[in-house]
């Protein structure tokens, strides 16, 4: 089993971090909000605070993850700071992501967060993970579907897992 880094650790990040450990994958959630590590340690995760914000405070975050799940498809914020958090500091986290343990990406690509941001996040994850011959899956179900979008996710991060043993093998 894997160890599953999940950046964006809200509601529907707890559906995935419950799915994930019956699964008997280790969780580690991220938080910006230090008041939350008590609610993440309860759901059985290991909580980290860091900002996708500021990607280097998510760099230690990284360390033994087999699976890094970008849960970012709702996050809140200006146009700009969303544009920026799909594009550039995305880039960043997986520019960071390559000397570690990683092996495999999920990246939320459908939520509130406007479509075309979106889209140009799956073309950085898509671009960054073929360049460095990581297996990534877009996540594509519909978040507001929250009993269908648990499920899908953590057979996300499980074909991310298999395409890395297919390509290992």
């Amino acid at each position: 089993m894997a160890r599953c880094l999940i950046v964006g650790c809200g509601c529907r990040g707890l559906s995935l971090t419950a799915a994930l450990l019956r699964d008997g994958h280790a969780v580690r959630a991220t938080t910006r909000d230090p008041a939350r590590v008590a609610e993440l340690q309860a759901a059985g995760a290991e909580p980290f605070v860091g900002d996708p914000d500021r990607v280097a405070t998510l760099s230690r975050a990284l360390d033994h993850v087999g699976v890094l799940c970008v849960l970012l498809g709702s996050a809140t914020g200006t146009a700009a700071q969303l544009r920026a958090l799909h594009t550039t500091r995305l880039a960043m986290l997986l520019e960071k992501m390559l000397d570690t343990t990683v092996r495999g990406v999920v990246y939320e690509a459908v939520g509130t967060v406007d479509p075309a941001v979106l889209s140009a996040g799956a073309g950085v994850v898509a671009s960054a993970c073929e360049r460095s011959l990581i297996p990534y899956v877009l996540l594509i179900a519909d978040p507001r579907e929250h009993e269908a979008w648990t499920p899908a996710a953590a057979d996300a991060v499980q074909r991310a897992l298999l395409a890395h043993g297919a390509d290992a093998g």
